[in-house]
């Protein structure tokens, strides 16, 4: 009768396991669910339009992102310490790497992969971080640095 029991508290016991393992890597809560089921998930998706300025859109190419994806940018510290701070916007995996047109907001002009748009990051205590894409390097007039040998 004891080893029954033991058996029975093992089968439950690896039941509450492959459960907790499931829902930790392969469940719909896991932030690997959409990398495990899609392997090439950039690449299988249809891209969806958005207007630059709306929520979870990529500035430079209008594609609504999906969670988790996130824009390649560069945000300087502040000059003066206050709550804003210049940066520069690259784009997203979408634009870097397909043939997706990238345009500027403010003037419109295509850019290449290696143009940038910049823009204002106001930094917001509790909230999220607001954005204001100021214009790109072209028509904003940013003078680069040049490396020197």
């Amino acid at each position: 009768m004891g080893i029954y029991i033991q058996i029975l508290a093992l089968v439950i016991i690896s039941i509450i396991l492959l459960w907790f393992g499931y829902t930790l890597f392969l469940g719909p809560l896991s932030p690997f669910y959409r990398g495990f089921f899609l392997w090439s998930k950039w690449e299988k998706r249809e891209q969806q339009k958005g207007e630059p300025g709306d929520p979870q859109v990529c500035p430079v190419c209008s594609i609504k992102l999906y969670k988790g994806e996130l824009v390649k940018s560069v945000a300087f510290p502040s000059i003066s310490g206050g709550i804003d701070r210049l940066m520069y916007i690259k784009g997203c995996f979408s634009c870097l790497n397909d043939n997706v047109q990238r345009r500027c907001p403010v003037c419109n002009s295509n850019l290449s992969t290696d143009d940038f748009l910049v823009s204002r990051m106001f930094e917001r205590m509790g909230r999220k971080n607001h954005v204001h894409v100021l214009g790109c390097n072209r028509c904003k007039r940013i003078n680069l640095p040049s490396s020197s040998v």
